[in-house]
């Protein structure tokens, strides 16, 4: 039976679970962030600023927990719940031998500089490693991108290597810095299947 994707808490976050609920909200982060996110991203499709496009996105990553694929918290501030101010991903769930998974994120032009996004991903972390088991978290970034870059620094990632023409993204291929985290108290011995 698949553990229920919790809402997580920080001091001063609700990391919310992906659901269609909150796909006006999402649209309007997407909208409002539409520049901020274009040389990190994949240029978007035609749907890709609409309400149905979210709704059916968020229900896919619902349905990714559910499967142990992945999962996505949407970032809230405390006094602002109904008002999305970030993304954070897992994906790629591997278990067998590898017990590991991709970590994405994004957070809201406004809100940069403020410890946000690492209060968040301190979280997310805790629950990969925590409630899902997981001995490997990764991350990667373009090079250029020394916001992430220090932010996977402070949070305890390490540099494995560089990938060239990893990901395709704003209409041209980019190299990556590839980065992990290994799980401390890794259990061998209470690895999911």
């Amino acid at each position: 039976m698949p553990i229920a994707q919790p809402t997580l808490s920080t001091p001063r976050l609700l990391l919310l679970p992906a659901q269609p609920a909150l796909a006006r909200a999402m649209l309007d982060f997407h909208v409002r962030n539409r520049q901020h996110f274009e040389p990190w991203d994949p240029k978007p499709g035609d749907m890709f600023y609409t309400e149905l496009y979210w709704t059916i996105q968020l229900r896919q990553r619902a349905r990714d927990w559910e499967e142990g694929r992945g999962g996505r918290f949407l970032l809230a501030l405390h006094a602002e719940p109904e008002r999305v101010i970030g993304s954070v991903g897992l994906s790629n769930i591997s278990r067998g031998a590898f017990q590991s998974c991709h970590l994405g994120y994004g957070l809201d032009q406004h809100c940069q500089g403020q410890g946000l996004m690492r209060e968040a991903l301190q979280a997310v972390i805790r629950c990969a490693f925590d409630t899902l088991r997981l001995h490997r978290v990764q991350a990667n970034y373009q090079p250029h991108n020394l916001r992430s870059a220090g932010l996977l620094k402070r949070l305890g990632f390490e540099v494995e290597g560089h990938a060239k023409n990893y990901l395709y993204l704003n209409g041209g291929w980019r190299d990556h810095v590839l980065t992990a985290l290994l799980n401390p108290d890794f259990d061998p011995e209470h690895m999911l299947a």
